[in-house]
Parts: C-alpha cells; sequence; structure tokens
C-alpha cells in the first residue's frame, strides 16, 4: 500500500549526490567484532508525484565495495560472496511509503546477487534546503538489517571453537543527499 508522504519534497525527480552520500554496512566478524565497509559507486531517485506519493529506485556497484583491505575486497567480490563477476549490481525499487511514528517505513524489492526480496527501510526524513545554487536539497537517513543468505550468499566459514568467521546479519545504513532536477 502506498501512501501519500506530508514533507517539503515537492513533485518531482529528486536524485541521489553520491559526493553527498554513503552507503555502508557492518557484520559481525569472527563473533566479537563487526567489519564496516562501504560502496562508494551508487546512484539512484526519489521522485515525487503530483499527489505528494514519493517512489524510490537505487543501484549500487557492488564491485565498489571498500572494506579497506584489498584482499577481504576481493574475497567479498568473488563467488563466495556477491559473484560481482556475474552480478556487478544491487537494486532497490520501493513498493510503498508509510509513515512510521515521525519517520517512515520504506517498502521495496531489493535484488542482490540474482536474489529478489521484499524489505523494508527504516527512514528518516530530515528536511529540505534551499541548497547552494544547486537547487533544493533533501536529506535522508535509512537502514536495514539483512540476513545474508537469503540473497543466495551462503558460505560458511565455520571456527574450530563454534560459531563462524562472518555473520549472518548485515547492517545497511544509508546517509542520502537528493538534488531536485530542473
Amino acid at each position: 500500500m502506498t501512501v501519500a508522504v506530508a514533507t517539503d519534497l515537492t513533485a518531482g525527480t529528486w536524485a541521489i549526490d553520491p559526493v553527498h552520500s554513503s552507503i555502508n554496512f557492518s557484520v559481525r566478524h569472527l563473533m566479537v567484532s563487526k567489519v564496516r565497509g562501504s560502496f562508494e559507486t551508487f546512484s539512484g531517485a526519489v521522485v515525487v508525484a503530483e499527489d505528494g506519493t514519493p517512489s524510490v529506485s537505487a543501484t549500487i556497484d557492488v564491485t565498489s565495495i571498500d572494506t579497506r583491505n584489498e584482499q577481504r575486497d576481493a574475497h567479498v567480490r568473488s563467488a563466495d560472496f556477491f559473484d560481482a563477476e556475474n552480478y556487478p549490481s544491487a537494486t532497490f525499487v520501493s513498493t510503498g511509503v508509510h509513515p512510521d511514528g515521525d519517520d517512515y517505513i520504506v517498502d521495496g524489492d531489493f535484488t542482490l546477487k540474482g536474489v529478489t526480496k521484499p524489505v523494508s527501510l527504516k527512514l528518516e526524513f530530515n528536511g529540505v534546503n534551499p541548497g547552494m545554487g544547486q537547487g533544493p536539497v533533501a536529506g535522508f537517513e535509512a537502514s536495514v538489517v539483512l540476513n545474508r543468505k537469503d540473497f543466495g550468499i551462503d558460505i560458511d566459514m565455520p571456527l574450530e571453537t563454534g560459531g563462524t568467521v562472518v555473520g549472518d546479519k548485515v547492517t545497511i545504513t544509508l546517509e542520502i543527499e537528493a538534488v531536485k532536477q530542473a
């Protein structure tokens, strides 16, 4: 179900500004800490209909993963994890937005490694600013916790003492700045 969202977003296309946005993730490592990383290349837009109903689409270049360790990044790009040679992109297309207290839930279809699953992102709308000469700018923060195995990333790397090298739950955090297109 899609519901019109009462915000300062005016009708039109708001393109994600990759210079002022980030897509980050964290996943449990060795059962005791977290590895953090980001994707450096992505694009997308929020399109607001005349009635105020927003829709969101985004593409992430999974080959742009950066965990600050090139050996690990190469392994994550491999068939063991993302199989980036065959699936170089992940995509998100919203199916609906609804209020959740002062925030919102953005439901949509997320595709990773050729597997599409419904996901719900918790979204905080940070408002609109007139910008710095390039037009109005809107800010958003969103997060979701995914199970990597739901998307065919089912490598098991067990530890001799129990547990695994890499956890199943991956937290994705988005900091998005979008610019209104003329």
